[in-house]
Order: structure tokens, then C-alpha cells, then sequence
């Protein structure tokens, strides 16, 4: 009676070189008979764990840990202390309510890193599990090095570099109608227009008062006489 599932067919291979996800150098793992046969034996990533192809990895392990321990070493001096706290600000077209159109990659995250600092980052670098799609501030871990980590603020911002909590009150349901602001904005505007004018008036000459008129008639009367 055949059996109602195929079990799995692995083989136990040893790790020569990393595999990102899978193992590190000298590595022992059981894998996919396809994927060792198919993958990682044809590109010597991995051997059959024989004592020949441990010892081997064992080795090469031992030298790729001493090498990591002084590429670490100059990262901590040389990259971290540029990179490290540093913030960076990313400018987004936004629409209704403060909504991103697209998002923040790790990728632009690295391209504005290098802008600020100089140092050379790959976007593989950058720690960031999805991308960024709202506005403010995100912190952002960004791998120097495998042992060696840093952190930094990406400021996401409207483009002409609004602030986000502007966006917030121009958005709000509590913000004045345009026409209400632009009547407000007008009115001084206004008033000092009608300010100027009057200034540039000539001054308007005194009216003839009662009295004046019956002084006036008077003197008449007086030459008629």
C-alpha cells in the first residue's frame, strides 16, 4: 500500500560560504535534497557534511570571524560616529488629509544618508521592514556592518517642506474657511490703501459758517448805504 505523503528527502550539508537567510559559513544544516543539489552544491555555497568539507568550513569560518572582527572594529571608528543619531529629511507629495503618494523605500532612505554624510550605503543596509507611507518623524536602523548597527531619524515631509503637525491644522475641520481667511488677510490691506489715499487728498477748505454769512451781508448793506 503506497503511503498517503512523500516524506521529504534532505541532505546534511556543510556551509562553505554564507547564504543570506539560510546559514553562515560552517554551518551544519539539513537541506531540500533539490535545493542542495540544485543550488547551493553546483555553486560550492555548501558541501555534503563529511569530516573532510566540516573541517574545511571549520577553517574558513575561523578566518572569516577574524576578518569580521576588524571590519567591525573600523566601522565602530570610522562609519559609526558619521552615521549614528544623524537625521535626514525625505520631501513626499501629499494629497487629502496628509496622505503620501507612494511611500519611503529603503533605497531613497540610503540615497539621502549619503547626501548627508558621505558614506557609502547600500540599500540593504536599511533595516526597514515596509516602506514608510505617513508623514513625521521614523526611526530607522541602518546596518554599518552585520555586528555593527546605527540609528537615525528620517523626517518625512510634505514637498516645500511643511511640517507635518502644519499639515494637520490646515487639514483640520476646525481650520477657517479660505474665503474667511482671505477676507481677514484683505481687510488690513484695505485699510491702509484708504489711509494713503486720504493722505494724498489736499485738505478740504472750511465751510462759510453762520456768522461769517451774516458778517458778510452786513458790510454790504453798509457799502449799499
Amino acid at each position: 500500500m503506497a503511503p498517503s505523503s512523500l516524506k521529504e528527502i534532505v541532505m546534511r550539508v556543510v556551509f562553505l560560504e554564507e547564504v543570506e537567510g539560510t546559514a553562515r559559513t560552517g554551518d551544519v544544516k539539513n537541506v531540500a535534497d533539490g535545493f542542495a543539489r540544485n543550488f547551493l552544491l553546483p555553486r560550492k555555497l555548501a558541501a555534503p557534511a563529511t569530516d573532510h568539507y566540516i573541517n574545511i568550513a571549520q577553517a574558513k569560518a575561523g578566518k572569516e570571524e577574524r576578518r569580521q572582527e576588524k571590519v567591525d572594529e573600523e566601522a565602530r571608528d570610522r562609519v559609526l560616529p558619521k552615521v549614528d543619531g544623524k537625521a535626514v529629511e525625505i520631501e513626499v507629495r501629499v494629497g487629502e488629509q496628509g496622505k503620501l503618494f507612494g511611500s519611503v523605500t529603503a533605497r531613497d532612505i540610503a540615497e539621502a544618508l549619503q547626501a548627508v554624510t558621505r558614506v557609502e550605503l547600500e540599500h540593504r543596509q536599511v533595516d526597514l521592514k515596509e516602506p514608510i507611507r505617513e508623514l513625521g518623524g521614523h526611526e530607522v536602523t541602518i546596518k554599518v556592518t552585520r555586528n555593527v548597527l546605527a540609528t537615525v531619524t528620517v523626517n518625512v515631509v510634505p514637498v516645500g517642506g511643511l511640517p507635518a503637525e502644519e499639515v494637520a491644522e490646515t487639514e483640520s475641520p476646525e481650520a477657517a474657511p479660505e474665503s474667511e481667511a482671505e477676507a481677514e488677510l484683505s481687510a488690513p490691506a484695505e485699510e491702509l490703501i484708504e489711509e494713503e489715499i486720504l493722505e494724498q487728498e489736499p485738505p478740504a477748505e472750511p465751510a462759510a459758517t453762520n456768522e461769517g454769512l451774516a458778517d458778510e451781508e452786513g458790510e454790504s448793506d453798509s457799502v449799499e448805504k
